[in-house]
């Protein structure tokens, strides 16, 4: 047996819609975002779930509601599974950042997990806490089927750390997670993942 995790990012924010990094932000969902919290909670409630866990930030919570509310489950917070926090970068673009940082900007570039922006966490001390995240839900859930909400950098670089990918190449192999999307996982009782659809659209007349 295993543990089946449905990973969904957060829907779209303001900030997201200007691809400006959110990080530990907390930015709220558009319109948009709202729409797309709501049709995950009807894809969630027609494919029912045993349990919702979500980051504590309210992007992430937002997004959760409609499926806990279609399903009478309450969700439970996880610290660990907040996104990075972006350091200077927290409401920039990457290409405002690298008009004022240039050399940095390259070398994020070229090695993301080793040249992180200046005052950000760093991504592998991320990627670790993610993962044990995962890794302690699918322990608690085992056998059943679990919808998490979290976000698109920290679950590109768990993803990378449960998979066995180096995080320098979070960027390449994962470009983005779409939001309110979902990425199947397998977590069997050794903490052995497979990786079983990306990206799947609840809705796919949204964007």
């Amino acid at each position: 047996m295993s543990t089946t995790l449905l990973l969904a990012r957060h829907g779209q924010t303001v900030w997201h819609d200007e691809n400006r990094y959110a990080g530990v932000s907390d930015v709220p969902l558009t319109p948009t975002g709202l729409a797309q919290a709501e049709a995950l909670g009807q894809w969630i409630a027609a494919r029912p779930v045993d349990a919702v866990w979500t980051s504590p930030l309210s992007r992430a919570v937002a997004t959760a509601e409609p499926a806990c509310r279609a399903l009478g489950l309450v969700p439970s917070l996880d610290p660990d599974l907040r996104e990075c926090d972006f350091g200077v970068v927290e409401g920039r673009t990457l290409a405002e950042f690298a008009a004022a940082y240039p050399t940095r900007a390259e070398a994020f570039r070229v090695d993301p997990a080793a040249n992180p922006f200046p005052g950000a966490e760093d991504p592998r001390a991320a990627a670790a806490r993610g993962a044990a995240a995962l890794r302690r839900i699918a322990a608690a859930h085992y056998g059943e089927r679990v919808l998490v909400v979290a976000h698109n950098t920290l679950f590109r670089l768990v993803l990378c750390t449960l998979l066995s990918i180096p995080a320098r190449e979070y960027r390449r192999v994962f470009p983005r997670l779409r939001n309110a999307a979902i990425t199947e996982l397998r977590v069997g009782i050794t903490g052995s993942t497979a990786l079983l659809s990306l990206n799947v659209p609840c809705d796919p007349d949204r964007p």
